[in-house]
């Protein structure tokens, strides 16, 4: 199949390609890293599974790699080009008659796929997933998924029962020096205390776990004033816990970030909506389109800051790049925000950022590709390599004088 696209095509293509993934690879990971660091700790603070952490990270992905798209797509084109750039390929590919926009055609395609695959992602996947990542951490606050009772503290259930573990062994399996204090309905209160014990489940009832006691005392106070306590001893003593009843979780849409796309069109634009809750809906619409239309133009920025002034090996393009497509997505987060809150137009909030953007770009673009020797960042290049040479005639001084400096 291959043989019929171009050999320069595919050549682009290769150098597309791996950085592109490298990039997407890298920043993904970050984000997911820095998160699950917390999550670890937040996990460990309610008691939770270790394994409730991943599931977690998986919620979150769909998130961090809508970021991640568009940024690996922007690097591995804007280090393809440069590298065709610097190593003189660029000036044979356009003596030869190749322009810029011809070979930016696999760039483009990628972005066609690329495109797709983020609006799958921030219109339905994202939302289900920012969901399911509410509903675990619901679930994880409330004990719903096992959240083991803390080991020295007292804690109580159903408002009838004092629980008290002074050690736990093998991840709670195996509990040593049980104290429980329980109120019947009779008025009775027992205290228990033994050596050991352990969790079962029950097949019956799935709102009771039954604590298995061993080695053991049980103090029986009837609540009477002449009665004496009765003490009884037991090898092996059964005490059922009922579990307490935990909440439906929520349904789907209590924010607009969980809206998929046939929801947010018929909640922003329906008139039975209330202005509050129609506004948000337009500002996240706008905002989730935005996103992904903008992508639309990260080939042509990749080129206008890839190419570096001649004699010149500059990565200055890399580092303004990433500050020009961070900058405009907290631009675009500040413009939902304000739009949700009704204070401004979304058309306005958001598309009028990125008529400003795409203008720049293109302005860019074409100082590149259509004016001999132009540079869309020159004067930047110009700024920085004056200041490198001062910086570098700096330290060669510095380093001469201590050289030249007799030693005592």
């Amino acid at each position: 199949m291959f043989k019929f696209i171009p050999a320069i095509d595919r050549y682009i293509f290769k150098l597309v390609i791996v950085p592109m993934l490298g990039v997407f690879a890298l920043a993904a990971s970050l984000l997911l890293l820095e998160k699950m660091l917390r999550l670890f700790d937040f996990v460990a603070t309610e008691g939770g599974p270790v394994g409730i952490v991943f599931k977690m990270l998986a919620s979150l992905f769909p998130e961090y790699a809508s970021l991640a798209i568009p940024l690996g797509l922007l690097l591995g084109v804007l280090l393809a080009f440069r590298k065709l750039a610097t190593s003189s390929e660029l000036d044979i590919f356009r003596a030869v008659g190749l322009s810029y926009t011809r070979l930016l055609r696999i760039p483009f395609i990628l972005t066609g796929v690329l495109m797709a695959a983020n609006v799958a992602l921030v219109f339905y996947v994202q939302p289900v997933a920012r969901y399911t990542y509410a509903q675990l951490e619901y679930q994880l606050r409330s004990g719903a998924l096992g959240a083991s009772i803390k080991v020295g503290e007292f804690t109580t259930l159903k408002d009838r029962m004092a629980l008290r573990i002074e050690e736990s062994a093998d991840q709670g399996r195996q509990l040593k020096g049980i104290f429980a204090r329980v109120a019947n309905t009779k008025g009775e209160v027992l205290s228990i205390s033994a050596r050991e014990g352990n969790f079962l489940a029950t097949k019956d009832s799935p709102d009771t776990i039954i604590l298995r006691l061993t080695d053991g005392t049980i103090v029986q106070d009837t609540g009477g004033d002449t009665q004496t306590p009765r003490v009884l001893s037991f090898t092996r003593h059964d005490l059922p816990i009922d579990l307490p009843k935990i909440e439906e979780f929520r349904g789907r849409g209590d924010a607009e970030r969980e809206y998929i796309l046939p929801e947010l069109l018929r909640i922003g634009w329906s008139a039975e909506t209330t202005e509050t809750k129609r506004d948000a809906s337009q500002a996240s619409f706008n905002y989730r389109l935005v996103e992904v239309v903008m992508m639309i133009m990260m080939p042509l920025l990749a080129v206008a800051l890839a190419i570096p002034p001649k004699r010149s090996t500059s990565a200055l393009g890399v580092f303004v790049a990433i500050v020009m497509v961070v900058s405009y997505h907290k631009v675009n987060q500040y413009g939902e925000d304000v739009a949700a809150l009704g204070r401004i137009d979304p058309i306005i909030a958001l598309w009028g950022p990125f008529v400003v953007f795409a203008a720049i770009i293109l302005w860019m673009y074409y100082r590149v590709a259509f004016v001999p020797g132009g540079q869309a960042i020159g004067a930047l290049e110009t700024a920085a390599s004056k200041i490198g040479k001062r910086v570098s005639k700096i330290f060669g001084r510095k380093k001469r004088g201590l050289e030249t400096a007799p030693a005592e």
